[in-house]
């Protein structure tokens, strides 16, 4: 389902910001296509992370809460640190289960940071050790998702700095790119790579991904040190309130990158997602 494809137009006075899903519509800067309208056209205040409270799980689309208000999503394979990821953010270490198997959720877990703001956690993939058929089942699900929630602002989409850009987060980036939606990525666990080839990798994936400059943004992550959590507040605040977000400057995103190139080919190691 197409989130461009039946409504009408937006309504004058509803802001466009940065690409992403504003207040009452939805819409692609880079494509100029049409707007859509949703019921909502309240602006939500900047939510205070450390308040977010488990809200509910769901198996399936239709076990979701209603499709109303303002969520962002955060996608990774099974060992990319996405559990760690939203802990750190909130303060609560709790908040989302961090499981030694990876694979081990298969359900969407909704975060509730105020009546209209939420945060989800989409089943990790990747390494999980299950039947084809339950990772076929995952893999439409989360294609539905992105595709037909109407609340969904933007995508947070971790990927291990050590082996960023796999076929999942390939695949993740084109049902997004289809949706017209937002992605930001955390190159995650990046105090696992010292500072030459962390900053190798971050030039190097903004390289591959120049294409979709418009619609993707990526930043260092680690949830261990801390790095990179008000650039990712920052990101959060403007798809939930529609603040202005500015680029990030810090790296001149036409560098190339310096010494030892950075593998992205993926290993056979299963990792812990806290790792």
């Amino acid at each position: 389902m197409s989130h461009n494809s039946s409504r009408p137009a937006h309504p004058a006075g509803n802001p466009v910001v940065g690409g992403a899903r504003s207040c009452g519509i939805i819409y692609n800067l880079t494509t100029a296509k049409k707007a859509t309208f949703l019921t909502d056209t309240s602006t939500p205040g900047r939510p205070d992370y450390r308040q977010a409270r488990f809200l509910t799980s769901a198996a399936k689309l239709a076990q979701c809460p209603d499709d109303n208000g303002w969520e962002v999503a955060f996608a990774g394979r099974s060992n990319a640190g996405k559990s760690s990821a939203i802990n750190s953010l909130t303060g609560n270490s709790k908040l989302a289960r961090t499981s030694k198997t990876p694979g081990r959720t298969q359900l969407i877990n909704f975060f509730e940071l105020s009546e209209c703001q939420r945060l989800v956690d989409l089943p990790g993939y990747g390494f999980a050790k299950v039947p084809l058929a339950v990772k076929q089942a995952w893999t439409r699900q989360l294609e539905h998702y992105l595709a037909e929630r109407q609340s969904l602002r933007g995508m947070i989409l971790l990927m291990d700095s050590r082996h960023p850009l796999q076929p999942f987060d390939q695949q993740m980036l084109a049902w997004a790119e289809a949706a017209c939606m937002p992605v930001h990525i955390l190159l995650t666990k990046a105090d696992k790579l010292k500072k030459g080839p962390a900053r190798n990798t971050l030039l190097q994936v903004r390289k591959a991904l120049a294409d979709k400059a418009e619609l993707v943004s990526v930043q260092l992550f680690s949830a261990l040190k801390h790095q990179g959590h008000e650039e990712l507040r920052a990101r959060l605040d403007a798809w939930l309130t529609d603040i202005s977000v500015l680029e990030d400057e810090e790296m001149d995103d036409s560098s190339e990158p310096q010494g030892e190139s950075q593998s992205f080919d993926d290993n056979s190691a299963d990792f812990d997602e806290n790792s």
